[in-house]
């Protein structure tokens, strides 16, 4: 087993249910033991470490198979059980708790037969580089099964909830029932966050409608999945029957969400960082919101009339946060840092990767607007929006994908020198983003050429403000690798032959 596989970003991932299981009890102990011998060498040994796992059908085994590991290395085990992923962020820092570490056995929206591992210390989730070093340890580990570390079972939802219901009463008043008059539709997707619902029921909302809260590792409805269309369509239809304010609908371990209006219109991508950048920056004008590579021009133009800077950075929410607080820390105002898959972390919560709580900051938003007669989508209705936009992938058949990545990147780079209507973005941190002028307009198309963090593939996202504009993009960067070794264009061939 080459346990270098199971790394996806800074997580470990890989199928758990199954004959073609290559997680197993066997090996999530050993990543137990191997996170405490990385943290001993690290000259920070464990004492306490805590554990959560969501709904899926191979979590309890797994959990079970990691607190062993910790054990068999002196580790004393707090067992959360059914929990997410901001909840064990926030274990962290509360009385009564507080570990040294936590680990949340998931695989966020991933199907039923996955699973895997996040750890988690004080300041975040670990690196890329960090769960490099963990990998090593993991390997060379070996589980004693005598456990001299103790297990305790905790639960720690409940005192979750009641911090989710101080940032309510923190926004709209201590009072008995904040929320009495709105009508919210939670969807939990049959992971950890039913609970969610009833918090907001104590708080005086009102949830009829809610749906599948009851947790469920078969996802016997829908793909627990902010981006997925069919989730997407089930809580906008629930909204619609039930005539809420607002629906909200969470990944399996919560760190992800997206909302849906009173028409049961989506508010995600980019909708869900305009609408969260407006509340901050009304508060707090100024500031600088961090994002990743893909957000829109819209998006842009957007949060600078807001008064704000928008920053866009790599792809993946431990690069948008680590950059975030590094420019916090140089001095840079930075209420936000937020992928346009649905992570976001705000300051104000310790730069945390929190779903729920960021779903608690615009339900408390909604409810303070309708009191005043509006609805929550007014604050994003000036959000101008694609015209067109795709999003293709490149797979890439090389020896070293990634230097074959930046020789395409270089190639694409020297045409937009010379190019006439091409101009290399002046914020082009990942990848190539070329903006383009389209139909005699400035600067009103753009395409975004990366490698993809996971996958042997390059990602390419296209985005027009004129009808035909893809077509036309996508015709230029085809004549520019067409007869290149080692990338597939074949879906980029497909979609200009269907244009028409």
């Amino acid at each position: 087993m080459d346990y270098k596989k199971l790394k996806s970003g800074s997580d470990i991932r890989g199928t758990a249910l199954g004959e073609d299981r290559v997680l197993t009890e066997e090996i999530a102990a050993r990543f137990g033991a191997g996170f405490a011998a990385w943290r001993a060498k690290k000259g920070a040994p464990l004492r306490v470490a805590a554990i959560g796992r969501d709904s899926r059908v191979t979590g309890e085994a797994l959990l079970n198979a990691v607190a062993d590991g910790l054990r068999s290395a002196g580790v004393d085990v707090m067992d959360f059980g059914l929990c997410t992923t901001p909840a064990m962020f926030m274990s962290l820092l509360t009385e009564g708790f507080m570990p040294d570490a936590a680990l949340m056995v998931t695989a966020s929206h991933q199907p039923m037969e996955k699973n895997g591992v996040k750890f988690i210390l004080p300041h975040g989730g670990v690196s890329g580089a960090e769960l490099d070093e963990i990998i090593a340890c993991a390997e060379a580990a070996e589980v004693s099964p005598v456990l001299t570390g103790a297990l305790t079972r905790r639960d720690f939802l409940p005192a979750y909830k009641a911090f989710l219901q101080g940032r309510i009463r923190q926004s709209l008043g201590d009072v008995a029932k904040p929320l009495l008059g709105l009508h919210v539709i939670v969807d939990a997707g049959n992971g950890a966050g039913g609970f969610y619902a009833d918090m907001l029921e104590e708080l005086g909302a009102w949830v009829e409608g809610s749906q599948f809260l009851e947790p469920d590792g078969t996802f016997p409805n829908h793909i627990p999945n902010p981006e997925n269309p069919e989730a997407m369509a089930s809580i906008s239809e629930a909204v619609k029957k039930y005539g809420a304010d607002l629906g909200v609908i969470f990944d399996t371990d919560c760190d992800r969400a997206a909302i849906v209006d009173h028409a049961g219109r989506e508010i995600n991508r980019n909708r869900l960082i305009a609408l969260i950048s407006a509340i901050l920056l009304n508060q707090e004008p100024g500031g600088t919101i961090v994002t990743d590579s893909v957000t829109s021009s819209g998006l842009a133009r957007f949060i600078a009339e807001w008064g704000g800077v928008h920053y866009r950075f790599k792809r993946g929410y431990r690069n948008v946060i680590d950059e975030a607080v590094r420019l916090n820390e140089a001095g840079v105002d930075c209420p936000l840092a937020i992928e346009t898959s649905g992570h976001a972390a705000l300051r104000e919560n310790h730069f945390l990767d929190d779903g729920m709580y960021l779903a608690t900051v615009l339900i408390a938003e909604a409810m303070r607007l309708k009191q005043e007669g509006k609805e929550l989508s007014s604050l994003i209705a000036d959000l101008r929006e694609p015209a067109e936009s795709v999003e293709l992938r490149l797979p890439l058949h090389a020896e070293d994908n990634v230097l074959l990545s930046r020789r395409l990147i270089d190639k694409i780079m020297d045409c937009a020198t010379f190019a006439k209507g091409w101009h290399i973005a002046p914020d082009n941190r990942e990848g190539i983003r070329i903006n383009f002028d389209l139909n005699g307009g400035l600067e009103n198309g753009w395409f975004l050429l990366r490698l993809s963090v996971h996958d042997p593939v390059m990602p390419l996202n296209i985005e027009s403000d004129v009808e035909g504009g893809l077509k036309q993009m996508a015709q230029g960067l085809y004549q520019v690798l067409e007869g290149e070794e080692g990338v597939d264009l074949s879906s980029l061939k497909a979609f200009i032959e269907s244009q028409p």
